[in-house]
């Protein structure tokens, strides 16, 4: 392979990366949409912010679907809970400004 051969093929590798990136990103907008609905509802019928079960659940649902695609699953849970930890601090302030209004 030569120099300009490789750096073709790294192009094009990035290139789809960026690609990946880019649905990654979508795909977490639509998430915290929803989430988002989801916090109104949870501070409307005053639901607590966390549900540790339905996390839990999740957490074994990602990890299996981790396993399966070949990603480590602790990093799938990880992530996850970083996604999760940010949803419940929006559903705490979408609570508290309801509480202030």
């Amino acid at each position: 392979m030569t120099s300009e051969t490789a750096d073709f093929a790294l192009q094009q590798l990035r290139n789809t990366i960026d690609n990946i990136d880019t649905a990654l990103i979508c795909l977490l907008a639509e998430r915290f949409k929803t989430t988002q609905t989801v916090g109104e509802l949870k501070a409307h019928y005053q639901i607590p912010a966390s549900d540790p079960e339905r996390e839990a659940q999740q957490v074994a649902r990602l990890r299996q679907l981790a396993e399966n695609a070949q990603l480590d699953p602790d990093f799938a849970e990880r992530f996850f809970s970083f996604v999760v930890s940010e949803v419940i601090a929006h559903h705490k302030r979408i609570a508290s400004s309801l509480e202030n209004d």
